[in-house]
């Protein structure tokens, strides 16, 4: 294993056990409240929520894969992706805060107009991070992993763990996933995601809360895609003593 490679190793290793480690407890317990308040909305409500986020992102994916350009890590070494992801990251991030701060200033109306554009955002550069790596888009399984590697990123404490165990067993596992448990989906995103876009919308900060919370999102979301996809890579690999 080369000194860049077994320093991304490391890497990995520190990221997943963050992922494992208890979050804060105003965490749990503001998950523990959106539990509750999920259980007494309407079945009903809940599948018109589901069908609604499983079209949106469906209609994404669809977009996102005709416009991303495939293969762009033919030759290229880990450390060379590496870098390529970081400037994508810096630029997805920029992009997400610009987003963030025009509907944040627009009051509630521009402000609901957030989520599906952030979303699209977000797996917009999940296509570039999966090209940049040398994984083919085209292939189902592909977008299957990269919708697992975007609830990894937003989910709460027990189903992050189970997220993450599932892609580092990815190869083994895939075969036998045939989609998405998409109410999972959009309930753990909605969560994970819901106080501070709900700050958004308050009139006078909305455009700074919206920036900052947009650029963080992105954030998170490129450091979970880098490492998810670099332990694909570094399975093959020889592990360090």
């Amino acid at each position: 294993m080369r000194d860049y490679e077994l320093k991304a190793y490391y890497e990995i290793e520190e990221w997943k056990r963050r992922i494992n480690k208890r979050s804060s407890l105003l965490n749990r317990l503001s998950k523990k409240a959106q539990t509750k308040v999920n259980s007494i909305i309407p079945e009903k409500a809940h599948q018109i929520i589901t069908d609604s986020i499983k079209n949106m992102v469906k209609a994404t994916l669809v977009g996102s894969n005709a416009f991303t350009r495939k293969n762009q890590s033919s030759g290229r070494s880990l450390e060379m992706m590496d870098h390529m992801l970081e400037e994508k990251i810096s630029a997805y991030r920029k992009t997400a805060a610009v987003e963030g701060a025009g509907t944040g200033a627009g009051g509630i109306l521009l402000g609901l107009a957030d989520f599906p554009l952030l979303l699209s955002i977000k797996m917009k550069f999940l296509f570039e991070s999966a090209s940049i790596y040398g994984f083919d888009t085209n292939d189902y399984e592909e977008r299957l992993f990269l919708l697992h590697v975007f609830q990894l990123a937003f989910s709460s404490d027990e189903k992050r763990k189970e997220t993450l165990k599932l892609i580092e067993e990815w190869d083994e596992r895939k075969e036998a996933l045939a989609d998405m448990d998409w109410k999972v989906f959009q309930q753990e995103y909605r969560d994970y995601i819901d106080f501070v876009k709900m700050l958004q919308l308050v009139p006078g900060i909305g455009a700074a809360v919206g920036a900052y919370a947009n650029y963080n999102l992105l954030d998170h979301l490129g450091e979970t895609a880098k490492n998810a996809y670099r332990l694909r890579i570094l399975k093959t690999a020889p592990r360090p003593d």
